[in-house]
């Protein structure tokens, strides 16, 4: 695959992905998030089609492709203004790490699942002291005998209320040195000391925001994903967290680029299309350079951040993690500004229309930012590229 053209089969996934969002567009999750319901039958529908679980390995019931497959549903879905934020967690982060590291009977519990829609899983990694530095992670994990006992709290988790279980990131102590390291376990919603309280978000979303609280939780040996001691070993566990957790950041930062793409192209069409039928004097508005161009400018910048969104997960496919961490924190940043700048200059061309629920736009500058936010905010990103790229010293 090129990272800059694409085959026949992606644009016949596009074509296809983009026929099923408009089968349910913004209205259908601007609905169910004034309701407080959640988008059942679209996830069902995207299940049925194979979409969820596309970059999932086909041995255990996935496509057999990859996040560049999985980055497209997600932009088709959100240019037709109904993106699955779940989507990002779920088969992106959770399925990833388990298809990489996770033991052989914990991808058959797991993989089939998630491919097919009937199982999702949350992924719990920020604290409220511990936002952007993962160093300061305080949820810790101890060994009880055999079991293993999580104790410790995590902020801004989606969708914990829906998932069957939520990949937690918590640290352990090495034998040897005294250290924390991190660990990833798998956590089932039911389990005793697991509990989670929902964050009154100002935003508008059909995928709530929660706060959980892992009060002595005690876990079986087996969910640790990978089991074992060593990464070594061939199974990941104790020794593997650190690229666990890479291995699903790296596509998160993806996915959430093709979520703000999307997005971007969502909003720019709508206000493309009231360009070119809005008219107050003799012309439609958009004729007028002051409201074209900057419109032009708006698909541009969308149009640069797939071409580096396109290249991180042809990277991360390919096996290549360092560059893939690089390229996926700029593609990241890249859509986060194109989304914001899409969605309010889209506002901005409906003048007054652009404030109503009859076009759908308001609420996007609220859901915009969030790709500025999270899951990384813009300003680590520049500090990654500072340091990691242009070699400059740290200020921390």
């Amino acid at each position: 695959m090129s990272p800059v053209i694409e085959t026949e089969e992606h644009k016949a996934l596009r074509t296809a992905v983009a026929a099923l969002g408009r089968k349910y567009g913004r209205a259908y999750l601007a609905r169910l998030a004034r309701e407080g319901g959640h988008p059942d039958e679209l996830w069902a529908d995207a299940a049925k089609l194979g979409y969820l679980g596309v970059s999932l390995p086909e041995e255990y019931g996935g496509g057999g492709g990859g996040i560049a497959e999985l980055s497209i549903v997600l932009e088709e879905l959100g240019a037709a203004g109904c993106p699955l934020l779940m989507m990002v967690v779920s088969p992106a982060i959770c399925g990833t790490v388990i298809a990489r590291f996770g033991t052989e009977a914990q991808r058959r519990s797991w993989l089939p699942g998630l491919a097919d829609g009937s199982r999702t899983m949350a992924f719990g990694i920020t604290e409220p002291d511990a936002g952007s530095n993962s160093h300061r992670i305080t949820t810790t994990a101890r060994r009880d005998g055999d079991d293993w006992i999580l104790t410790g709290r995590k902020v801004f988790i989606s969708g914990v209320d829906i998932a069957d279980a939520t990949l937690i990131v918590g640290r352990t102590e090495d034998a040897r040195t005294g250290r924390l390291k991190p660990c990833l376990f798998i956590v089932p919603r039911d389990t005793p000391g697991f509990a989670h309280s929902p964050i009154d978000m100002e935003l508008q979303a059909a995928e709530k925001q929660f706060e959980l609280a892992l009060d002595d939780v005690r876990l079986p040996a087996d969910a640790l994903v990978g089991g074992g001691t060593s990464h070594a070993e061939g199974v990941g566990g104790e020794d593997a967290g650190l690229l666990q957790l890479f291995a699903g950041l790296n596509p998160e930062r993806i996915m959430t680029a093709a979520f703000a793409i999307g997005m971007g192209r969502y909003a720019l069409a709508r206000a493309v299309e009231y360009a070119k039928t809005r008219q107050v004097w003799k012309d439609p508005i958009g004729a007028h350079q002051a409201v074209a161009h900057p419109l032009a400018a708006a698909h541009i910048e969308l149009e640069l951040a797939r071409l580096m969104m396109q290249k991180a997960a042809y990277l991360y496919d390919a096996g290549d993690d360092m560059g893939a961490g690089e390229a996926a924190n700029m593609a990241k940043y890249a859509a986060a500004e194109a989304c914001v700048r899409a969605v309010d200059q889209s506002v901005h061309t409906l003048g007054g229309n652009g404030l109503t629920r009859e076009y759908g736009l308001a609420s996007l500058v609220t859901a915009a930012r969030v790709a500025r936010i999270a899951p990384v905010s813009r300003e680590m990103i520049l500090n990654f590229v500072s340091h990691q790229t242009l070699g400059l010293p740290k200020s921390y």
